[in-house]
C-alpha cells in the first residue's frame, strides 16, 4: 500500500465512514453491507468477496481527489471490480437517485399551471434524465463488453479505450444549469423547505456524477489502457 494513501487496508472500516461519510455510496457501490462492528477495511472485503485494493485505490481517489493514475499501485487492481463498481453506480443513478429526485422535485414546484416554468423545469430535468441513461447505457452495452473481452485477451480492431475517453464528456453540467434556474428564476411560493430540500440533493447529485466521471477517466481508463498495451505487447512477440 502506498504510505502516501490515506486509507489502508488496516484501517477500522467505520473510521473511513465517520472521517468521510461520502464513503457510504462507495462501499454501497461495491456491495459492502454495514454491521462490520471493529474490523479492518481488509477484513470487511474479506468477508464479503471485494477486492480491498480496487476499494481502497476508489476510496481514496475520491478522498484525495487524486487525477493521475500510478501505474505502479493500479496494476494492483482488479480491473473487474473497478467495472462491477461502476456499474452499481449506473444502476444506482438511473434506478434510484434521478427518479428519486424527480419525485421530489413535482413534489416542490406547482405544475398546475400547464405551461408555467414549473413545467418547463421538469421538462429540463426529463431531457437530463434520458441523457444521463443514453451515456451510461453506452457504457454499459459498449464499452464495458470491450473490456470484458480484453480481459479473455481479445482485442478490437476497431475500439479502443483512447477512443472512447476522447468522447467521454462530464454529464454533471445540465443539473448545473437546472439548479440556477431554480435558484434564480422559480418563484418564491409554496413550501420552501420542499425546495431547498430537492436543490440539496440536486446539488449533491452534481458532485457525486462529476466524481463518477472522474473515476472514470483518471482511474479505470488509465487501467483499459495498461491491459491494452499488455495484450499488443503479447501479439508482437
Amino acid at each position: 500500500m502506498n504510505e502516501l494513501h490515506k486509507y489502508r487496508e488496516t484501517d477500522k472500516m467505520s473510521d473511513l465512514i465517520c472521517d468521510n461519510y461520502s464513503l457510504l455510496m462507495v462501499m454501497s457501490r461495491f456491495g459492502l453491507a454495514l454491521g462490520f462492528g471493529d474490523q479492518s477495511v481488509r477484513d470487511v472485503c474479506r468477508s464479503q468477496g471485494v477486492d480491498c485494493r480496487t476499494f481502497l485505490a476508489v476510496a481514496n481517489f475520491i478522498s484525495e481527489g487524486r487525477c493521475a493514475y500510478d501505474e505502479e499501485g493500479g496494476a494492483d487492481c482488479s480491473l473487474p471490480a473497478l467495472m462491477d463498481y461502476l456499474k452499481r453506480a449506473h444502476a444506482y443513478f438511473l434506478d434510484f437517485n434521478l427518479p428519486a429526485i424527480r419525485r421530489k422535485l413535482i413534489e416542490a414546484i406547482d405544475c398546475s399551471e400547464g405551461d408555467g416554468v414549473a413545467v418547463l423545469i421538469l421538462r429540463y430535468f426529463d431531457q437530463y434524465a434520458r441523457e444521463v441513461r443514453r451515456h451510461m447505457e453506452y457504457e454499459n452495452e459498449a464499452v464495458f463488453a470491450y473490456v470484458e473481452g480484453l480481459l479473455r485477451g481479445e482485442l478490437s480492431e476497431s475500439f479502443c479505450i483512447a477512443s472512447f475517453a476522447s468522447k467521454h464528456n462530464g454529464i454533471d453540467a445540465k443539473l448545473k444549469e437546472l439548479k440556477n434556474i431554480l435558484i434564480k428564476y422559480y418563484p418564491g411560493k409554496g413550501d420552501a423547505r420542499l425546495l431547498n430540500a430537492v436543490l440539496f440533493d440536486i446539488f449533491n447529485c452534481e458532485q457525486d456524477l462529476a466524481t463518477h466521471c472522474q473515476v472514470e477517466d483518471y482511474l479505470f481508463v488509465p487501467a483499459v489502457a495498461q491491459v491494452e498495451r499488455r495484450l499488443h505487447d503479447d501479439a508482437q512477440r
